[in-house]
């Protein structure tokens, strides 16, 4: 009895083969990495939608998108200058009809001296 009990803890259960060995863990990793990544895969195509579309900076440029938030956008971006932003939104705005600028509050206009309280000297 003691020499069965001895054979098995020196050599394990398998007897000699060697056992599983690193196999027993890379395949399952294998499979569950490639079952991941096509999950993933099909999760981004239907995020992007049936066109695809893969970004970059002709992404923006769309046919319904607006002139002057593509404008402001490459104002903002750093592609342009602001004499050169300046110039094209007055191109823009003076091109006819076409899709109106966001009905939102406007900015508040610079105090005219009309509208400051006088000052102490003033008085």
């Amino acid at each position: 009895m003691l020499t069965a009990t001895t054979e098995v803890l020196a050599n394990g259960p398998h007897y000699g083969w060697g056992g599983p060995g690193p196999f027993f863990f890379i395949f399952p990793l294998l499979w569950f990495l490639l079952f991941a990544t096509v999950v993933f895969l099909i999760a981004r195509r239907a995020r992007r939608g049936p066109r695809g579309g893969w970004g970059g900076p002709w992404a923006a440029h769309t046919a319904g998108a607006d002139p002057v938030t593509l404008l402001g956008n490459r104002f903002a971006r750093g592609e342009i200058d602001e004499a050169e932003y300046r110039s094209r939104l007055a191109v823009l705005r003076s091109a006819g009809p076409g899709p109106t600028p966001p009905a939102g509050p406007t900015p508040p206009a610079a105090p005219t001296p009309q509208d400051q309280p006088p000052a102490d000297g003033d008085r």
